[in-house]
């Protein structure tokens, strides 16, 4: 999973189902219907056929937690009018136990149970950070006729101890809308869908996202990738996006060689209108062959792509961890009573480190971008609690205080990876690096085959260096922070500081605009504001209503971010601003915040032969 936070972004009725019934106890699996057309009060009907049920009370789950959210989200509370009938059509007696559970009485006659489901973008009030809403790539949108994000988990659910029987999803849709997805349709019915998987698990890993047709197809050294987008504006386009997408997946397909042998590769993007009842939480969501994105569609292209490049190769890296080389916490992932890995450090940070490293690997970004975002990985990492032991937080993270730590999975967990990737480097003379561990890792274990938890450090060790395990029980175990700066000077890096443009709008992750939601009024905050706000004089409380006689406002506020970025020192601007009820034009030149930041440079040349076989071996 990879969240990333806009802070101005703050900015019992029954109905009969069209499909034919089909016995699921005949064959031992669980059938199920979804009816995407008869949507109703915003919900969706669902019609389950249970396999044959050998016991007189059975319960019926949808998940509490799914893999990749790190968090409690209880989809099945999106649920209601729970019903289970027996084939003469009689209600059996079912009675609700929590959130995402429902008990079934005299089970032996089960036939069907029906639900409603209703979608999570509706609920969100925010960000998906510090607060209960579902983070929107895991979530569901139900938007009659126009767009269904179906993350499978918040639709179907599972019998008790029937995890492992196959299961058949039939999804009856409207003809004008296509289903984006890595399963295969086995129906070719132009209003309906048909999907088998093995499992209940595999069922949950693949995301389908029907919406208009928009979508293009490309193949990547023997991989077909497909690129579906849902813009409600029609503003970006799957093809508008595919140049950059194909660039960036070849380089990680050849980043990754031999590790990787994926054959089908699913990337869905929803595109946010932010109005109140869509989503708010952007990032994205992996899956073995699919990520599924969320993002505001007011992004400027170039930042919906920079975005879309951040997001995705971070999902699409998960294909090495957790996907293939994972704890039995995962491969026995309980939905609603789980119990977590203790190595986050691997499964996102590693997944991060990748995410960077193939990009100055395969020439995308150089050294001083890749010095400049490792800089800024350890200053985020300072924000965050340094001596918390990183596997007591991943094996907490669902419960406090190890909650609010999750987000240093991104920047410490990276930084990990990074210390490790050198150290093998170093003892290995340049030959090896942490891609080759995951490689060996993924040998050992893979797919079908799990690790247990506490075992994974003392393998890591073996076809390592016991430098590599002394630094994971001190530095990832243990609560001492890690001191970067030794690790760096292995290859020859060292600390160094640059004077950089600011962002006129927003530093860190504290912006000097706010943006009331009712008005979409985009105003300056109170607090102290950079040299761009003083030298205009524009004050807390004034109203941007155009700038350079361009409108602005929530619809659009991403275009002025972006825009901001190319303005140049002295450049003339006018600003029309609304102060105290009355309409006012300012104009002057533009005035840059300039800022000191600490960054790395190789600075030692014995170190360069190393440092090339870290960077692009």
């Amino acid at each position: 999973m990879k969240k990333i936070l806009y802070t101005l972004a703050l900015a019992a009725t029954f109905w009969s189902c069209k499909t034919g019934s089909t016995s699921g106890a005949a064959n031992n699996t669980v059938s199920v219907n979804i009816n995407l057309v008869d949507v109703k009060d915003d919900k969706v009907l669902v019609t389950v056929t249970p396999p044959a049920i050998k016991t007189d009370e059975v319960i019926y789950s949808i998940p509490k937690t799914v893999p990749g959210t790190y968090s409690t989200d209880n989809y099945g509370k999106y649920s209601d009018g729970f019903k289970a009938f027996d084939a003469k059509g009689n209600a059996l007696t079912v009675k609700r136990i929590d959130d995402n559970s429902w008990s079934i009485s005299n089970a032996k006659t089960l036939a069907k149970v029906t639900y409603l489901v209703g979608d999570t973008f509706d609920t969100e009030k925010g960000t998906g950070f510090g607060n209960d809403d579902v983070f929107s790539p895991a979530g569901t949108n139900i938007n009659a006729g126009i767009n269904f994000l179906v993350n499978t988990h918040g639709f179907v659910g599972y019998f008790q101890d029937k995890l492992d029987v196959p299961y058949k999803v039939t999804i009856t849709h409207p003809e004008t809308l296509w289903g984006a997805t890595s399963m295969n349709d086995e129906d070719a019915s132009k209003t309906s869908d048909v999907f088998s998987t093995p499992r209940y698990a595999v069922l949950v890993e693949n995301p389908i996202m029907y919406s208009k047709p928009d979508y293009t197809t490309f193949n990547v050294n023997g991989m077909d990738i497909l690129i579906a987008v849902y813009s409600p504006t029609g503003k970006f386009t799957a093809e508008s996006i595919t140049p950059e997408m194909k660039t960036m997946m070849t380089a990680q397909k050849n980043f990754l060689g031999k590790v990787n042998a994926t054959k089908k590769y699913t990337v869905l993007l929803y595109l946010s209108s932010l109005a109140k009842d869509d989503a708010h939480g952007f990032g994205a969501l992996e899956h073995p062959t699919a990520t599924t994105v969320v993002l505001p569609e007011s992004m400027p292209k170039e930042k919906l792509v920079e975005s879309m490049k951040d997001v995705v190769s971070h999902e699409f890296f998960h294909i090495v961890t957790p996907l293939t080389i994972h704890s039995k916490e995962i491969q026995y992932f309980d939905y609603n009573a789980p119990k977590m890995s203790e190595h986050l450090w691997m499964y996102e940070g590693v997944t991060e480190y990748f995410a960077n490293l193939f990009q100055i690997n395969q020439g995308l970004i150089n050294e001083t971008e890749f010095y400049t975002r490792i800089a800024d990985k350890i200053e985020q990492a300072k924000g965050l609690n340094d001596t918390m032991s990183f596997t007591t937080m991943s094996k907490n993270v669902l419960e406090q205080p190890y909650k609010d730590q999750y987000l240093n999975v991104y920047q410490k967990g990276a930084l990990i990876g990074m210390c490790i990737d050198i150290i093998i480097r170093e003892k290995s003379n340049g030959e090896r690096g942490i891609l080759d561990l995951m490689h060996k890792l993924a040998t050992e274990y893979g797919v079908e085959k799990p690790f247990n938890d506490s075992e994974l450090f003392a393998k890591i060790t073996e076809l390592t260096y016991p430098e590599v395990g002394e630094f994971l029980n001190k530095y990832v175990a243990g609560t001492t922070p890690i001191p970067y700066d030794f690790y760096l000077a292995k290859v020859g890096v060292t600390k160094a500081s640059e004077k950089t443009k600011g962002a006129i709008f927003i530093k860190g992750q504290t912006p000097y605009i706010a943006v009331d939601k009712a008005t979409k009024e985009i105003s300056v905050r109170p607090g102290d504001l950079n040299v761009f706000f003083t030298s205009l004089n524009l004050k807390a409380g004034d109203i941007i209503v155009a700038v350079n006689d361009k409108p602005y406002s929530l619809d659009n506020i991403y275009d002025l971010i972006g825009e901001s970025e190319n303005w140049k020192e002295n450049d003339a601007i006018t600003v029309k601003v609304k102060r105290g009820g009355k309409e006012e034009i300012i104009k002057g030149t533009v005035k840059l915040p300039y800022e000191e930041k600490e960054t790395f440079k190789a600075t030692d040349a014995s170190k360069e032969k190393l440092k090339n076989a870290w960077l692009k071996g």
